[in-house]
């Protein structure tokens, strides 16, 4: 995500504005409304916040800025009996086949990369998803209730069938059936709230509707139907491709950052950035994407952003070159990284830590999923 009096950006607004209508005041951790009277009060509940992520490998900075700092904003913001659950989703990265010595490499690098980036594992439970089996259990019961048309009807799932020529070959009923499993992953914690990306909002309408059709069928408020946080923070785009999003599965390792690239390594990468020839510097997404997609990453990478707006920092930038842009692009990526590459490199080579961590994050996992499964059992007629 300086001395000098600052404007407030409107996504700062929006995470200041998340921080204190949906997870309370840290100073005023629940919300009390006094009767006419004065005799009874009605405090607001106490929240449970779920995100996941894949373990495939070292993040980018699309990752970080889209979502993985705004992880971090919730631990810092949230209120004190509010619950933050952060998984490494190990079970969703195997709907495509792994190495498994690689996908066990990847797992320690993103647990490392979780600790590096500032989460607290006293303050958010985290864990590998495969190490609570009441994910996998659960995706199996509600499974039983899910409607194959629904998922059927899945826009991933509709676009990996409309570039397979053979489908019924390649395609895998764990592509079908994962959102099951993030429905599961969510509804299995209790979570009030995920925070997404626009791209996963219809996965977690469908766990709404898990949630709602199962309590319709089997009576009571067994699972939480669970609320959804749209991210603030604008996709970050490909260097090489600035009409795609930045990603890790791009051919051209020179078109992301990686947050352990080094500060070389990103100023050629962003000197090498896809751009125009025209003159000046301005935003304009669809007449300069490769610009404007620079003007992004530049407003994003600072937590706190001096401007309003990406126009209004682009009418600071109007005189620049196009080298001075990239320069003072390459500046404030690598100040916003370092820290994370950094504290990477520590965790990364602390396997008793890192260890002990998963086994911490497990077993505060485990607790709270058997509740879930304790209910939904009792529920469904198994326990």
């Amino acid at each position: 995500m300086l001395p000098r009096v600052r404007h407030i950006g409107r996504d700062t607004l929006r995470q200041w504005s998340l921080a204190e209508s949906i997870l309370g005041s840290r100073r005023v951790p629940s919300q009390t409304v006094w009767s006419r009277d004065q005799s009874t009060t009605v405090t607001t509940p106490p929240k449970t916040i779920f995100s996941g992520i894949q373990p495939t490998g070292v993040p980018h900075l699309g990752n970080y800025l889209g979502a993985l700092r705004q992880w971090v904003t919730l631990q810092s913001e949230a209120a004190k009996d509010t619950t933050l659950v952060y998984s490494l989703v190990d079970l969703h990265a195997i709907t495509v086949q792994q190495d498994p010595k690689q996908l066990q490499q990847w797992k320690k690098e993103s647990l490392a990369m979780l600790l590096a980036i500032g989460l607290d594992p006293n303050k958010s439970t985290i864990f590998h998803q495969s190490d609570i089996p009441a994910h996998a259990e659960l995706m199996w019961i509600l499974s039983c209730q899910a409607s194959t048309g629904y998922l059927g009807r899945m826009t991933q799932w509709k676009d990996k069938t409309a570039n397979e020529k053979d489908s019924s070959k390649k395609l895998k009923l764990g592509l079908l059936s994962y959102p099951v499993l993030q429905a599961a992953d969510v509804l299995v914690h209790r979570a009030t709230h995920v925070p997404v990306g626009h791209d996963q909002a219809q996965h977690l309408e469908f766990a709404r509707e898990l949630a709602n059709g199962f309590n319709h069928t089997f009576g009571g408020d067994v699972l939480i139907p669970p609320e959804t946080l749209i991210s603030p923070a604008r996709r970050v785009m490909s260097l090489k491709d600035p009409m795609a999003k930045m990603s890790k599965s791009h051919p051209n390792p020179n078109s992301r950052i990686l947050l352990t690239d080094s500060e070389e390594t990103i100023r050629r990468k962003i000197k090498a950035a896809v751009t125009d020839s025209m003159d000046g510097i301005t935003y304009d997404p669809e007449g300069r994407p490769g610009v404007s997609n620079l003007i992004d990453i530049l407003y994003h990478s600072d937590a706190h952003p001096a401007y309003s707006s990406q126009d209004e920092l682009a009418k600071d930038l109007a005189d620049l070159s196009m080298r001075e842009l990239k320069d003072r692009v390459a500046d404030t990526v690598e100040t916003s990284i370092k820290h994370i590459r950094a504290s990477y490199a520590h965790f990364l080579h602390d396997n008793d830590h890192l260890d002990s961590v998963a086994a911490q994050g497990a077993e505060k996992a485990a607790k709270s999923a058997a509740i879930t499964m304790k209910a939904v059992k009792s529920a469904v007629g198994l326990g």
